[in-house]
C-alpha cells in the first residue's frame, strides 16, 4: 500500500518558454537545457527514493504534452497536467488529489533547486509523522518544497506567487491556523542570472 506521495512540479523543456528570465545570459535554447539538466536530476533522486519507501512519485507539468513528456522522461512514471490557474490553485488542487487518493502524506517540489537531495525529500516526509506541515525554505524568499498530511488550502490563498515573501506569507498563515511546523535546510534556487554564480553544472550530470 502506497502512504506518501511525492509530486514534482516542472515543464517541458522548450526553448523561449523555459527558464526565461535566464534568457539573458543563456540565450533560449541555453536556458532550456539548464532547466531539463536541473529537472532530470531532481526527478531521478525523487524516483530512488521509491527504492526504500512506500512512495509514489508523480510528475505535475506544464507546456508539452504527455507524449512529448514520455518521450523526455520515460513511459514509466506517472504524469499529470497541471490545472489552469496560479500556483496556488495548482498545489491546492494537487494535494487534494492526493488526499483523495488515500496517501497519508504528500510533498509538492520542484526543479530549480540543485542542491535538494534524496536525502532531504526523505527528510521531509519522516517530519510529516509529527508535524501538519514541513517548508523547505528557499534563499529567495520562496520554498522548494512544501509537505502536508491532510489537505488545507488556506496555506495557498493570497499569496503573491514569485515574490519574496512567499515563505514568510505561508509560514504566517501556517501560524494562524496553528499548525505544527517543521523546516528543512534553506536551499538555493537557480531562477536569476546571479543564481548561476555558485552553480556547479558537475553535479547536474
Amino acid at each position: 500500500m502506497i502512504s506518501e506521495k511525492l509530486i514534482v512540479f516542472t515543464r517541458y523543456p522548450e526553448p523561449g518558454t523555459t527558464k526565461t528570465r535566464l534568457i539573458p545570459v543563456l540565450g533560449k535554447a541555453g536556458a532550456a537545457n539548464l532547466h531539463r539538466l536541473m529537472a532530470q536530476k531532481a526527478i531521478a533522486r525523487a524516483l530512488s527514493l521509491q527504492n526504500s519507501r512506500r512512495l509514489s512519485v508523480e510528475i505535475h507539468y506544464t507546456g508539452g504534452s504527455q507524449q512529448l513528456m514520455q518521450d523526455w522522461l520515460g513511459t514509466d512514471i506517472i504524469y499529470q497536467n497541471q490545472i489552469e490557474g496560479d500556483l496556488g490553485a495548482k498545489m491546492t488542487a494537487a494535494f487534494q488529489n492526493s488526499f483523495n487518493s488515500g496517501v497519508d502524506k504528500a510533498a509538492i517540489i520542484g526543479t530549480d533547486c540543485p542542491d535538494l537531495k534524496a536525502e532531504i525529500m526523505a527528510q521531509a516526509f519522516d517530519k510529516l509523522s509529527q508535524h501538519d506541515l514541513v517548508l523547505g525554505p528557499a534563499k529567495d524568499g520562496g520554498y522548494y518544497l512544501i509537505g502536508l498530511c491532510r489537505a488545507i488550502p488556506e496555506l495557498f490563498d493570497g499569496i503573491n506567487w514569485g515574490t519574496s515573501e512567499v515563505f514568510a506569507a505561508t509560514r504566517a498563515i501556517a501560524q494562524n491556523l496553528d499548525l505544527n511546523i517543521a523546516y528543512l535546510p534553506t536551499l538555493a534556487d537557480i531562477d536569476l542570472p546571479e543564481d548561476l554564480l555558485g552553480l556547479d553544472i558537475s553535479i547536474l550530470k
